[in-house]
């Protein structure tokens, strides 16, 4: 035609040219027909690349054309009115120029978007429409041809590298990715992009279009990539190759090029804040990608499930939740690592922190409905331990060589602290059971009757309700899988030992010895003329009668019944009591120290406990201060028993009966015929650990009893020189009793010794008053500190102790005080002033 390109308007003169002949009917012309009618009002009328004004009649007129075409076909040919209007009506509009001057280009389709539309559509033909991921081999030809179109469509190089780079880009995805040359073309021609996005004299629509097909292709790109684990597998990790570096350009481009122009998509720039740099964007990827993986498995395994048996499941679900996340782990060290390593230096290190986060998140949940210590918990903590050495070993060997050491990306593991968890868990735990049996034991003290449940059992029910309590504590602690530190055993002791010590000391409240013994009596001297010496007198013939019927009162005849009264036998049930918790706490000190499960403490330093502040040295026991206490406690307990026995239980036979009027009438057989039957009784309720120390003490009560008969006995009781020898027999009979008592629980150098104090009396009853009185008169002095009494001068009054000995100026006074003798009355009257007994 011989006219330039730029001065053709194609789509009138296809309507000039092309008749109604030439198409197969009437309608396919009239569809033809609008379509280019449609081309025209587009490039004209609504997308115009010089703005247009409202009033313009040319463009009026060809709004009226292109409506009324709507319903029918309008005449194109010569002489036809409608056509010289429509061809009136595109010269007019095309040829107009933006300052008025004349043109040499008509402007018919370079407007935006129209031109971009039309551009991308002849950009289309390069692609085989047999298989449309092929690029025809006349590639180089068609973009020779579509290049001549720029004038016309108002394209630039810039728009072309651009249109270019979305045309394969497109092409990629919907063929369904399949042709990964079609990517790399994409990111071949990106780099051109780059160099023009990077020039000065940009124009805003360029701009305009860079943001617009760069953010589409940033949010389908990282739309995989923000999570690759779903969008690519070990077969297709080379597409994930190819996208990254497309992705990270289009995000420096859009970043560092577009900056604040406006995008199409305004809402996703608010929602992903511009990254300072590449290494940061593949972060993102990393952490993302791992967060939605975890998460997924996470739905999968639901460890906060609520339904069924709630403990079993959440550890099923939270070691398989475990497994899942170290094979995650591994798949993303052997398959993604090494890819993103080209972008990110420590991309393994970021993955292993990102899912130490996600697991510490969901063993955090987990760990937030935990209260007590279970087998469950352990096994769980102890495997989300090994996840966590296994994560922090890839951190470590992926940072390496960084310029950090990786510590910056260390700090935001937050550690699971599993052994810190555990610890805190098994102290709670402790104090849990230890809180039980605190409970018990309170409760002991409210209900404890001290009544044993029966004869196979005789101790109290409480204790053994605690040391089984106790035992069993101590069964699970060991039970617990896992490694326990001397330290904590130091502690369960320790709070252990405190609670025995405490039950000790409520056993052991049961009042003082001092509350049976009775009050002496004042201190009188013996009037050999008094009226009850005289009838004892008159009644001394009959001697047998007297003791029969002392002893068919008190002792029911040749079959006397033991004594011991109901609180004295409740005294023996707590003895039993305290060797019982003795016994126990024996076992349970050898099941601390021979623990297989049993590991050093993790300090050397000497570790201080609440309630036990010692370490364990050579043969020490874990309970040395309960023993102490339990054996001080068994001391006061039998001492008390023993006490009651004597001075309450047998005080008619004993202190209220013996020697009483004179000795040859009150001796000490019937007294004796008690006491044995009172020691039968004894080692029929005690155990055998218990008998030889309450044995002992009763012995030693016995003693008491008789020294104070002997010392003061009150003014009933008188004394000869002569009752010496039955005395003596008397107290050789009592020391047999306890010498002959079961199968040699005492020895009989422990009776002699405890009996020397009253052989030592009686020996001073065998001496003259004279001499006594001499004796007496010495030791005074020398207690007074006064040395010799001059003339004038009197002894001083010896203070009572309660300690009797035969060298005790007090005790010696007593043997005078209750001697029937003139010259002893004389010398006390003399000496002290002493009233007469009445």
């Amino acid at each position: 035609m011989g006219r330039r390109a730029e001065t053709i308007i194609l789509p009138l003169e296809l309507l000039r040219h092309l008749k109604p002949s030439e198409f197969n009917d009437a309608h396919e012309y009239h569809l033809w027909q609008k379509r280019q009618l449609k081309i025209l009002e587009l490039g004209l009328l609504l997308h115009p690349s010089i703005p247009l004004d409202r009033s313009n009649t040319f463009a009026m007129r060809l709004r009226d054309i292109v409506r009324s075409s709507e319903s029918k076909s309008i005449d194109t040919g010569k002489h036809s009115e409608n056509m010289r209007a429509l061809c009136n009506s595109v010269v007019s509009l095309a040829w107009r120029s933006p300052t008025g001057a004349q043109t040499d280009v008509c402007h018919w389709a370079d407007g935006f978007p129209v031109n971009i539309h039309l551009y991308l559509a002849l950009l289309h033909s390069i692609f085989d429409l047999r298989d449309e991921t092929l690029v025809l081999d006349e590639i180089d030809e068609i973009l020779e041809l579509i290049k001549k179109t720029w004038s016309t469509l108002g394209i630039s190089r810039a728009m072309h590298n651009l249109c270019f780079t979305w045309i394969l880009f497109q092409q990629y995805v919907v063929t369904g990715q399949t042709e990964p040359d079609l990517l790399c073309a994409s990111v071949a021609m990106l780099a051109e992009v780059v160099i023009d996005a990077k020039k000065s004299d940009r124009e805003v629509l360029y701009v305009k279009m860079l943001s617009s097909v760069l953010t589409s292709i940033k949010g389908w790109s990282e739309k995989r990539l923000l999570d690759y684990h779903e969008s690519f597998h070990k077969g297709t990790i080379g597409l994930m190759d190819n996208l990254l570096p497309l992705a990270l350009s289009v995000t420096k481009i859009l970043d560092e090029d577009v900056g604040g122009a406006a995008v199409s998509a305004p809402e996703e720039r608010k929602l992903e804040p511009a990254v300072d740099s590449t290494g940061n964007r593949v972060d993102q990827y990393i952490r993302s990608s791992l967060k939605t993986a975890f998460t997924k498995v996470l739905e999968t395994e639901d460890p906060n499930d609520k339904t069924g048996e709630i403990e079993q499941k959440a550890k099923e679900s939270l070691f398989q939740l475990a497994k899942e996340t170290e094979d995650l782990a591994t798949k993303e060290k052997e398959t993604f690592s090494p890819i993103l390593k080209k972008w990110h230096p420590i991309a393994t290190g970021l993955a292993a922190v990102t899912l130490h986060n996600c697991y510490g998140t969901v063993l955090k949940q987990f760990l937030a409905g935990v209260s007590t210590l279970t087998n469950e918990t352990i096994e769980i903590l102890q495997r989300a331990g090994k996840l966590e050495k296994v994560l922090v070993s890839m951190v470590v060997e992926d940072s390496v060589d960084y310029e950090d050491g990786g510590r910056a990306i260390v700090r935001e593991m937050v550690p699971y602290e599993v052994d810190s968890i555990i610890l805190s868990l098994l102290k709670t735990w402790i104090e849990e059971r230890l809180k039980k049996a605190r409970e018990l034991f309170e409760r002991a003290k409210e209900t404890e009757t001290w009544n044993p449940k029966s004869k196979t059992e005789p101790y109290a029910q409480s204790v053994v309700e605690l040391m089984k309590l106790a035992k069993q504590t101590v069964d699970d602690f060991f039970e617990i899988p896992i490694r326990t530190s001397d330290d904590l055993v130091h502690d369960l002791a320790g709070r252990l030992e405190l609670l025995f010590q405490d039950y000790t000391t409520f056993v052991a409240s049961c009042g003082s010895k001092q509350s049976y013994i009775p009050t002496l009596p004042p201190l009188t001297r013996c009037n050999r003329d008094s009226k009850f010496i005289q009838l004892c007198k008159k009644a001394s013939p009959c001697k047998i009668g007297t003791e029969d019927s002392h002893h068919n009162g008190s002792n029911e005849g040749n079959h006397p019944r033991p004594s011991t009264s109901r609180g004295t036998q409740r005294l023996y049930i707590r003895l039993n009591t305290l060797h019982y918790l003795l016994s126990h706490i024996h076992s349970i000190d050898k099941t601390l120290a021979l623990s297989p499960r049993l590991s050093p403490s993790s300090t050397t330093k000497p570790t201080r406990f609440p309630h036990n502040r010692r370490q364990l040295g050579c043969g020490s026991s874990y309970f040395d201060l309960a023993r102490s206490s339990i054996q001080a406690a068994s001391q006061h307990v039998s001492e008390i028993a023993a006490y009651r026995l004597i001075f309450l239980d047998s005080n008619s036979v004993f202190y209220e009966s013996l020697y009483m009027g004179d000795v040859a009438n009150a001796r000490i057989r019937p007294a004796l015929r008690i006491l044995k039957q009172n020691l039968t009784l004894l080692g029929a309720i005690l155990t055998d650990r218990a008998q030889p120390l309450a044995i002992k003490e009763v012995m030693k009560a016995s003693f008491e009893a008789y020294l104070m008969v002997l010392l003061a006995g009150g003014s009933s009781r008188v004394f000869y020189r002569s009752d010496h020898e039955m005395i003596e027999e008397d107290f050789d009979s009592l020391k047999r009793v306890f010498c002959a008592c079961g199968e040699g629980f005492i020895a009989e150098e422990v009776v002699e010794r405890e009996a020397e104090t009253v052989e030592g009396v009686v020996t001073l009853m065998g001496q003259c008053t004279e001499q006594i009185m001499e004796d007496f008169s010495i030791v005074a002095c020398e207690a007074s500190g006064i040395g010799m009494v001059g003339s004038g001068q009197k002894l001083p009054m010896p203070p009572t102790t309660g300690r009797w000995n035969r060298s005790d100026p007090n005790t010696i006074l007593r043997v005078l005080c209750h001697r029937n003798d003139g010259a002893a009355n004389q010398f006390l009257k003399r000496t002290f002033q002493l009233a007469k007994r009445r």
